[in-house]
């Protein structure tokens, strides 16, 4: 079935590991530009649920598709080709590298083994840069060391290494995990402002951070999807108050 106003379409995710079901029979459909934050307690198969949609892991079971192209037996390489990119929770940047060099790296005209060998600094790659970083905050740093940013910051980076490739569809595994509270505020505006014009799938614990940003809110347990819907009504969910929130 298609629904053409949808981005992610995710109809029966299922994956077993020596039996046991990390993710059992979940659907979950993403609208475009939509910003779906999804919660549960540890061990819900939220993390699971990222790898399965960028082709990290493969499912046994079920179907992923994005933009009505189907993504569950492509590859990570053709996944991210496609317009789907992920970042994990611990941020993975170019520490040796300046900040303009991290975003430089990761445009898309430099990352393939042919792109590279022709790549040059053009005036289009600079303003990208330039106009990324001052998206995530990094504008006035872009001679800094990426070992020397602090911790929020180099999340910054990293979401600024995927915004390089001008994606539709971002996954963000708790985005402002060790964040201070200033940061976390920033980020939230930072993510309602990049999700104009694409969709993201955000995992986050951080009940005030998800507030701010969800479009909805799917809750996971147990590897099955427990709710969904806006946070007002997640929130009083007798359900996930039992197995999350009251926790």
């Amino acid at each position: 079935m298609i629904y053409p106003h949808y981005a992610l379409e995710v109809e029966e995710l299922t994956v077993s590991f020596d039996g046991f079901k990390a993710v059992n029979g979940v659907t979950l459909y993403v609208e475009k530009d939509e910003l779906r934050v999804v919660i549960g307690p540890n061990g819900a198969g939220k993390t699971t649920l990222l790898d399965l949609i960028c082709g990290r892991t493969k499912p046994t079971g079920g179907k992923i598709t994005f933009l009505d192209k189907v993504l569950t037996d492509m590859q990570e390489q053709e996944i991210v080709r496609s317009g789907v990119v992920r970042k994990f929770q611990t941020p993975s940047i170019y520490p040796k590298l300046s900040v303009f060099e991290n975003l430089e790296v990761s445009h898309p005209k430099g990352r393939t083994a042919f792109g590279a060998i022709f790549f040059r600094r053009t005036s289009d790659v600079v303003d990208k840069i330039h106009a990324v970083a001052k998206e995530i905050y990094l504008d006035g740093l872009l001679d800094m060391e990426g070992e020397k940013l602090s911790h929020g910051q180099k999340q910054w980076l990293e979401i600024g290494m995927l915004l390089m490739a001008d994606p539709q569809l971002l996954l963000l595994d708790e985005p402002v995990a060790g964040m201070s509270v200033r940061e976390r505020e920033q980020t939230a505006d930072l993510l309602r402002r990049i999700c104009k014009g694409r969709s993201a799938v955000v995992i986050e614990h951080d009940m005030k951070f998800v507030r701010k940003i969800a479009d909805k809110v799917t809750v996971l347990h147990q590897g099955k999807l427990l709710a969904e819907g806006p946070m007002d009504k997640i929130e009083s969910d007798p359900r996930v108050i039992e197995v999350y929130l009251g926790h």
